[in-house]
Parts: structure tokens; sequence; C-alpha cells
């Protein structure tokens, strides 16, 4: 295939990778899901109950068949469950469609410092995969930009919105800060002799980098308060609000020697702290615990990170975290296109020893909290967005269905292009018969 013939065909895959479904219309009254088990992860298990919303909040929950107006929407969910909407707390959802072609990719901008940078105005509230992941109960999403020390801030997304505008619950949910390995693996002698720098080198740099952003966006703030008339400048005004600890500092940290100086370099400039990955934050749970700092786990579904590490250390890392004490949620870790599998990502945790209650709050009420949304997602409590879904048997199982779902009382659809094409083709196997 020549080279115009294969940029055609991805011109066309991206032309073609656009959300047909319609979004949801506002809610018009009071709505009631009855007669189901209800979930609402800060309490006990409810069954034969019901759930009251209105306006986009949760009014009322409770047992028995209940006493509604007649202007109330009644569904029935006989024999089903009803869950808050998960929250998928790191991802590229919106980011990226189709990562081979560059057009499609907006997760990085240019350069090593752009805190100005937010992920959520970069959403593409039209992507394909955003659907597929709603489909699945995952109606909450955080956007997190990549590339560079600090690629910018993190914004908490609803999967469902005519714009940015309509998705976004915070725009501005963080600064991303990608922090550097003190101790990082030797270069390969191959990479030596190809003349790349060390990589102790390259995270001395970029630590450098870091520290000097922090320094000149402290000095701007510092001055703004002194002398009303500063001149603004949007890239330090950006960090305004982790310094002042109004928004948290996403440091992005694996091994034992990063995460521990990222901690070190928080405590130092008083910020409000969570951690990103945390593969090895089991080692280092009593400094967790004293400082308080929250972590997201990247997933489950990988290798080990040592040649002398058991086969399934990965696996059983949330269960580690719970038994230590550590505040943490849990992220799929999945491509994005594979974001609906995060409940799936809970349900192998459980297999290998995490409590079943404590995978259900990981991508519920403990990501919420983290996020610093917890006052407005993650439980069925009243006074919260009514973000939920009802479903036929457990949610952390493969072949549970999810049957209906609401974000902020708006009924969403449940339709998407991989539905879209099971469809075709079971038509074309009856087609032949």
């Amino acid at each position: 295939m020549n080279r115009a013939a294969f940029l055609t065909l991805l011109l066309a895959a991206v032309v073609g990778a656009q959300d047909l479904v319609p979004k949801a219309a506002p809610q018009k009254g009071p709505i009631a899901v009855v007669n189901c088990t209800l979930h609402p992860v800060d309490g006990p298990t409810l069954q034969k109950a019901w759930i009251l919303f209105d306006k986009g909040r949760i009014v009322k929950i409770g047992t028995g068949d209940g006493a509604f107006d007649d202007g109330v929407d009644v569904h029935d969910a006989k024999g089903q469950h009803v869950y808050p909407g998960f929250i998928a707390p790191y991802t590229s959802l919106g980011l990226v469609e189709i990562s081979a072609v560059r057009a499609t990719v907006d997760m990085r901008e240019v350069g090593e410092l752009k805190p100005e940078a937010r992920a959520a105005v970069a959403v593409n509230p039209d992507s394909t995969l955003i659907p597929v992941t709603r489909s699945n109960g995952v109606l909450t999403f955080t956007a997190f930009p990549r590339g560079g020390a600090i690629p910018g801030r993190a914004g908490i997304m609803s999967t469902d919105g005519w714009t940015w505008e309509d998705m976004a619950i915070r725009a501005d949910a963080g600064l991303v800060v990608n922090w550097p390995n003190p101790n990082p693996p030797p270069l390969p002698e191959r990479a030596r002799r190809r003349g790349r720098r060390p990589p102790e080198e390259r995270g001395s740099k970029r630590l450098e980098r870091i520290r000097e952003a922090f320094t000149a966006a402290r000095v701007y703030v510092d001055a703004t308060e002194f002398e009303p008339d500063t001149p603004i400048d949007v890239r330090w005004e950006a960090m305004r609000p982790v310094l002042t600890g109004k928004r948290p500092v996403f440091f992005i940290a694996d091994d034992y020697a990063q995460i521990v100086s990222a901690l070190d370099f928080a405590e130092t400039w008083r910020l409000k702290a969570v951690i990103v990955g945390g593969r090895d934050a089991p080692l280092c749970a009593d400094q967790l615990k004293k400082r308080d700092v929250p972590v997201i786990l990247r997933g489950v579904h990988t290798f080990p990170r040592r040649n002398d590490s058991d086969i399934n250390e990965i696996y059983g890392l949330p269960a580690q975290l719970e038994k230590a004490g550590v505040r943490w949620c849990l992220a799929s870790g999945e491509r994005v296109a594979n974001e609906r599998n995060l409940p799936y990502t809970a349900g192998r945790a459980v297999a290998f020893g995490l409590p079943r209650a404590a995978a259900l709050e990981a991508i519920t009420l403990r990501a919420a909290t983290i996020l610093g949304v917890g006052e407005e997602l993650g439980s069925l409590t009243p006074g919260k967005r009514a973000t939920l879904f009802v479903c036929d048997g457990d949610p952390l199982q493969i072949p549970t269905k999810v049957t209906a779902a609401w974000i902020d009382g708006r009924r969403v659809s449940l339709d998407n292009k991989q539905i879209a094409l099971e469809r075709k083709y079971r038509e074309k196997l009856r087609q032949k018969k």
C-alpha cells in the first residue's frame, strides 16, 4: 500500500470515529427506581428498595413499596441491582481516539512545563469510546494530560454531554507532575553506544525544572498578594490552587525512591499530594499513612516489575494496601479503548484477597473522595448527584449487563458503536439461515 492510500484510510477512520448516539435530554421530572436491590456503598445493602431523584439530585432512598406522587416516573427494576456510577480516576478517555493518528491524540502539549494546560478542554464529547465505557457503568472519569515534567491539569468529567463544558464536573481537578526516579535502572549498552543521556542525568534535569517551576510560581503568587496590580502570568496563575492547598498535585510515581522523593517534596512545599501509579506503595505504606497521602493504583493487569517478584504480585497489590491501611482507589490501567474494563479490574483484585466491599468502594466512593468530589459522587446518598445505573447482577463480573443509567438525573443511552456492530453482524447470520 502506498503512502497516499494509507493516509486516506487513516483519514476515513478518523472521520468515522464519531459518536452518533444522541446526548441525554434534561430531567423533566422526579424519577423513582423501585423494586430493586440498592447498593448505597456508604451504607448497608437494601433489599426490595427504591431510590427517588429529581433535578439531577438524589432526594431519598428507602425500602418497601414506597408512595410516590402521580407525577413521578417509576422505573421498575425487579430482580435487578442499583449502584452509583463507577469512577475511572486515571485515564485518557476523550483525549485519544486512534493512537496511530496524531490528529486524534490530544493528551500531550509541546514543552516540559505546561501547568496552564487543561485536559478537560481537549476532551472530545463525540468520541466513540465514551459510549462504550458508559455502557458498562463507568459514568465519570478523570482525564489526565501526559508528557513533560508538568503536563498540565487533570479534569473530572461525566460520560455524557454535548460539549466539554457540559461534561465537566471539575475542569481543574489538580496539577499533574511526572516525578523523576532518583534511582533509575541503568541505560542499556546499546543505548549508551548511541549517545543517549544516562537516565539519572535526565531525571536530575527534570527535577531541577520542576523545582524552578514551583519556585517561580511561589514568587508570583506572593507578589500578587502584596502587589494586586502585578501583571497576570497565565502559567504561574494556574499553579495558585495547588500552592494554596485548594487542589491536589498528582505525582506520577511507581518506584519506592520515586514515591518517597515525591512525598518529601510535597511536605516541603506543603502540597496536597496524591500518588498515581503506586506499584511500590506497600513498601512505603507507613510514610503514606503518616502523611495521609492517598494512592491511585493504575490497574492490576500488567507484569511484575522485578525478576524475583511473584507472578501474582500485582494482582494482590490492592489487598496489600487495604491491609496496610493506606487510602487508595483503583484505575483500570487499560488502554483507553478498554476503559470499560474498570469493574473487572476491581473483580480481579477481589479474586486475590481484596474484600468485595473495598473493591466496590475503590471505583466509587474512595475514588470520588480522593479526587475531591466525594460530596457530589460515589454513593447513593440523598443530596448527591443522581449518577447511577441498574444492572442484572454483580457488576464486577463479566456476564452482568447494565440495563439503564442516569447521569445527573438524565437517562443516558447505553447504545454504542460496538452494540451497533453486533446488531449488524447478527443480522448477517440471520440472513444466511
